[in-house]
């Protein structure tokens, strides 16, 4: 099959980013929320991946000898912690200025198996590369096109790989939550971090990556407790949600 590498990249959104690159490692800083978001994250990544490849996630580098690309990785938020669980990461942002906060942060932790590269999901597709995990986290709402920029991350899963999707659904609760209390009442995002009619559902989403390929095989909804202050696994995707796809190792003709 040819692949058509249709870009993805919104580079408006690719600039508003860019200008808040030099805070990303500020927990009390615009990207707050991703900090309070990240243990809750790591955790659902780490415990769906160890249970399908049959990993111990208790061990100190469960993942030695899988590949994992990050893709839109931002400051590295997601990818020095997969590091240190021992994958061997690729990080890939199409702002050159988030892949230098990030390759600065790294140099903290010369030890890892971590590369940063400044590339769109187009530009790893072409070198046909592949990966055994590949994270799309906060990112499709973010992109021009979701269906070709959903479909060119599918071919980058290898045989028996995962892909996980982390994104906010197009619902009215998700317009109130992620976007007017998110960005105009709490104050937690600055404003026009988000677009209500970028937000997909879930059921969009698994479709897409059927059509790519992919077989959907988890759903798992996110929500925020104000009591703790902090995120949890929730059976709701009203909101913020995970959608994670595996390629089958025996592909059909």
């Amino acid at each position: 099959m040819t692949l058509e590498l249709t870009s993805s990249v919104d580079s408006a959104e690719i600039e508003k980013f860019s200008k808040l690159a030099a805070q990303w490692w500020d927990p009390t800083g615009p990207f707050a929320p991703l900090h309070a978001l990240n243990p809750i994250r790591l955790q659902y990544i780490r415990d769906v991946a160890a249970k399908h490849f049959g990993r111990d996630p208790r061990g100190r580098h469960p993942f030695d000898d899988l590949s994992l690309l990050d893709l839109g990785c931002g400051g590295g938020l997601l990818s020095e912690p997969m590091a240190r669980m021992g994958f061997q990461v690729l990080g890939c942002d199409a702002s050159e200025a988030n892949i230098r906060a990030a390759s600065s942060h790294a140099e903290l932790n010369p030890d890892l198996s971590l590369i940063y590269r400044t590339a769109t999901a187009e530009d790893i597709a072409v070198e046909k590369a592949a990966f055994d995990v590949v994270l799309n986290m906060e990112v499709v709402e973010h992109v021009a096109d979701v269906a070709a920029f959903l479909h060119t991350v599918a071919s980058l899963v290898r045989p028996g790989g995962l892909i996980f999707v982390a994104t906010i659904n197009k619902t009215l609760k998700s317009l109130v939550l992620a976007k007017i209390a998110a960005e105009y009442v709490l104050r937690w995002l600055p404003a026009g971090t988000h677009e209500w009619n970028r937000f997909i559902a879930p059921n969009e989403v698994e479709r897409i990556l059927e059509n790519a390929g992919l077989q959907p095989c988890l759903r798992q909804g996110l929500d925020f407790d104000p009591i703790r202050w902090r995120w949890r696994l929730s059976p709701s995707t009203d909101v913020n949600y995970f959608v994670v796809g595996q390629r089958t190792l025996i592909q059909s003709i």
